[in-house]
């Protein structure tokens, strides 16, 4: 069974509680990144996606909305030695796109359901045709 570790994204965007929401959206758009980590100090205290801005603009974001507004607090975690198949899980029950994976109490990495689909359609491609 395939290991998270092995399909998880290393290169994390990173944001902080009290960054400017808008701000972090453009970052979001200039990265191409469906979802941000945010840290207090090295601390995993929430994560910020896509849905979590569109949320934020049905409601009518202003100059100074936080990332801490609008972020889901103490989101899902999981080890990257932990399963696709468990992240799978986890993520259609939980009903979210994005997970931090976490090793020592740091956030090393992060898998999405994009990631997930990768490794299932890996495994379902033809051989040697």
């Amino acid at each position: 069974m395939p290991v998270a570790r092995n399909h998880m994204s290393r290169d994390l965007l990173t944001v902080e509680p009290g960054d400017r929401l808008g701000e972090v959206a453009q970052r979001m758009v200039a990265r191409d990144v469906g979802a941000v980590i945010v840290l207090e100090g090295e601390e995993l205290v929430g994560i910020l996606t896509e849905r979590d801005v569109l949320r934020a603009v049905a409601a009518g974001i202003q100059d100074e909305t936080l990332v801490s507004d609008h972020m889901t607090r103490d989101p899902e975690t999981m080890s990257p030695d932990d399963t696709t198949q468990h992240a799978g899980v986890l993520m259609i029950h939980g009903g979210f796109r994005h997970m931090p994976l976490v090793e020592d109490d740091r956030v090393v990495g992060m898998l999405s359901i994009r990631d997930l689909m990768r490794v299932v359609l890996d495994n379902a491609a033809p051989r040697g045709v």
